[in-house]
């Protein structure tokens, strides 16, 4: 099972929703800080984003896919000169699968949606991927357009089965968002870089199919080929993080998701994380979420 794939499973998105937009002239929305994973397509035209906290904004012409994750404030525009608007107010003035008009509309058009998460561990899984991943259009393809066409067509017009075919759309939106990100960008720090090393992928892998394993660097640097040593230094350069430490935190955030979503004992998440001692894992965990597990039941 890869890393990808488990950090996603967890999330389990609680709600979602997408709508279009089609503006024209001079505008700027802006968007609140907030929990939550965003996603904005540009179709037509171009325009700007600015995330709170980075230097310089990017700019979306035909094409281009964002995602933007954590709890960072931003703002879509053609100018800065003009006072910005309320996102929510404009675009939450249409229903979910329909297109809002701005100045008349026809030079730009998009459609942006958001996924909202409810699990207490989603804030710490969403601040490890960057504040903005900007995708190109010509890294996108047919697949990435046709699932768009293909969302806002049933949340537009809902037919049997359309409430779980959108959702598994928006899924797939996300993960091949992030596939792209990870395959076309060329520097970075993070599990998600690390995901397209070979070496550290078979690691990666190796652990989450069996986190509860007594796992040491030494048996993780054998799967990956590697020298102890040169493990340690290249899992730490490239995830930002010692593999222990990595290793711990998954695990602790393993055992918040039983605790949360399975309703087990405190006793039974730490064997499911590999203590043998309910005390030890009750400290490790208080340490590395910052609350105690019973919270979580």
């Amino acid at each position: 099972m890869d890393r990808l794939s488990d950090t996603l499973r967890l999330l389990e998105p609680e709600s979602y929703g997408f709508r279009g937009l089609s503006a024209k002239g001079d505008w700027c929305l802006d968007f609140p800080s907030e929990l939550g994973l965003k996603f904005q397509v540009i179709t037509t035209g171009k325009c700007w984003v600015k995330v709170e906290g980075l230097d310089a904004p990017v700019q979306l012409e035909e094409g281009d896919l964002v995602l933007l994750s954590g709890n960072h404030a931003f703002q879509t525009y053609t100018s800065k000169t003009v006072s910005p608007l309320s996102a929510y107010d404009v675009l939450l003035s249409v229903p979910v699968g329909h297109t809002a008009v701005l100045n008349g509309g026809g030079h730009v058009i998009g459609m942006g949606g958001f996924f909202e998460f409810e699990v207490a561990y989603a804030e710490r899984l969403l601040n490890e991927l960057p504040p903005l991943i900007h995708i190109k259009s010509n890294a996108s393809g047919n697949r990435m357009r046709w699932a768009i066409e293909q969302l806002m067509s049933e949340l537009r017009q809902p037919e049997i089965g359309g409430e779980l075919l959108a959702t598994h759309l928006a899924q797939m939106l996300l993960i091949q968002g992030l596939r792209l990100h990870i395959v076309n960008s060329t520097q970075g720090v993070g599990w998600l870089y690390g995901l397209r090393d070979p070496r550290l992928h078979a690691a990666l892998s190796a652990f989450h199919k069996t986190p509860e394993a007594r796992w040491t660097l030494q048996n993780l640097a054998e799967i990956a080929g590697m020298s102890r040593t040169s493990f340690a230094a290249h899992f730490k350069a490239t995830i930002g993080e010692t593999c222990m430490d990595y290793l711990t935190r998954w695990r602790m955030t393993i055992a918040s998701h039983h605790l949360a979503k399975k309703g087990i004992s405190v006793s039974r998440a730490a064997e499911l994380a590999g203590y043998s001692s309910e005390s030890a894992f009750s400290a490790t965990f208080k340490r590395v979420m910052g609350r105690t597990p019973s919270s979580f039941c």
